[in-house]
């Protein structure tokens, strides 16, 4: 009785040194849906920061036009842009539910420490946030608003994270990813480049950045932002066209799967082993196709991507590029030593890759 008496009085007298989570109502509240980030237009500042604010609406029914806020403001760092930006609105900035990060592509090719540093502090969007690289600048994009866009979410998170469209020219990263793999030894970041088209009524996401410290930034077309997403998450609806004398076809390749492993030899990396195995079916033909001859259309489309991931992996070697991880692979393949990774940088550009390639067509894509 005596015991629990005493744990009763600790207790409470616990209680008086805690603190409750300030309480504000959700009227002073507006929600910070997007943050973009700009090089300063000003002689005085860095950076231009513009956060978009969704304005609260009564029924989203009711509600014909999305509604939104926008505040601008330039300064030297973003912490000071962002506290200068709650003076510019009655209700308290809430951070908790922004999805987008847009970073102006210029501003990758520098130092991103700096002003990515803020950002990658703030615990509350760590893991919700994407991040991107906007052309030409982020204030054009977060104020680009498509047509049908909802009143509550903005398109821009329908884009990623396989939310609302689906695609392999459509890379996802989140910004605690892009933290993870910016300052890992042996893998490069990955961002999507969102652009607008001339009118401003549409988004448009098909193409890629690899971003590396100290180094500048390497845009991926289309097409190589395809081959890299496709074999790096495992994405389906890889398209590829194959061309003959003869045939004129269109893949759409549903399953895709890759795994690798860096070969050693006498305790030095000797060659890179990439297996990749792909199962699909012709989407579109020059002719009719025949059933029967699905194992020839398979070897076709085999050497057709063979020869185009040849194509990616030797790009970015020569680049000395590696958004694949194949150094953080080599790097947990045995016990640490100081000078591990310099060895892996020394040998990386003169690795072979040993490339395996084998496409299964199950379909002709037409009923016989």
């Amino acid at each position: 009785m005596k015991l629990n008496i005493k744990l009763l009085i600790t207790t409470l007298g616990m209680a008086c040194f805690l603190t409750g989570c300030g309480f504000k109502d959700i009227d002073n509240r507006i929600f910070v849906t997007g943050i973009g980030i700009d090089p300063s237009e000003k002689e005085e500042g860095k950076y231009k920061v513009t956060l978009k604010l969704a304005i609260p609406v009564s029924t989203i029914q009711q509600e014909k036009e999305p509604s939104y806020q926008y505040l601008v403001h330039e300064g030297d760092n973003i912490e000071e842009a962002v506290r200068i930006l709650e003076t510019h609105t009655d209700k308290t900035l809430e951070f908790g539910h922004t999805k987008i990060i847009l970073v102006n592509e210029k501003l990758l090719e520098g130092d991103i420490k700096e002003f990515m540093d803020y950002l990658f502090r703030r615990g509350d969007i760590q893991t919700i946030a994407w991040v991107g690289a906007a052309k030409p600048t982020a204030e054009e994009i977060l104020r680009t608003e498509p047509k049908g866009e909802s009143a509550v979410i903005s398109p821009l998170s329908k884009f990623f994270g396989n939310v609302g469209t689906e695609s392999p020219y459509i890379v996802s990263t989140y910004l605690y990813e892009f933290r993870r793999s910016f300052y890992s030894e042996g893998i490069d970041a990955v961002l999507p480049i969102v652009e607008s088209n001339e009118s401003g009524t549409q988004l448009i996401v098909n193409k890629s950045i690899i971003v590396k410290e100290k180094q500048d930034s390497y845009h991926l077309s289309s097409n190589l932002t395809s081959d890299f997403n496709a074999l790096a998450n495992n994405i389906g609806g890889y398209s590829v066209k194959l061309e003959t004398d003869e045939l004129n076809l269109v893949l759409n390749l549903i399953d895709v799967n890759m795994k690798y492993k860096v070969v050693k030899k006498n305790d030095q990396p000797s060659s890179i082993k990439v297996d990749v195995k792909m199962s699909g079916v012709v989407s579109q033909s020059n002719k009719r196709l025949n059933v029967e001859n699905l194992d020839e259309y398979s070897k076709l489309a085999t050497k057709e991507i063979e020869t185009r991931l040849k194509e990616l992996f030797t790009t970015l070697q020569k680049e000395e590029l590696d958004p694949f991880g194949f150094g953080l692979k080599y790097r947990t393949m045995q016990l640490y030593e100081k000078d591990i990774f310099d060895k892996w940088k020394q040998a990386y550009p003169n690795l072979p890759f040993d490339l395996t390639v084998d496409v299964s067509l199950k379909s002709t894509g037409t009923i016989q």
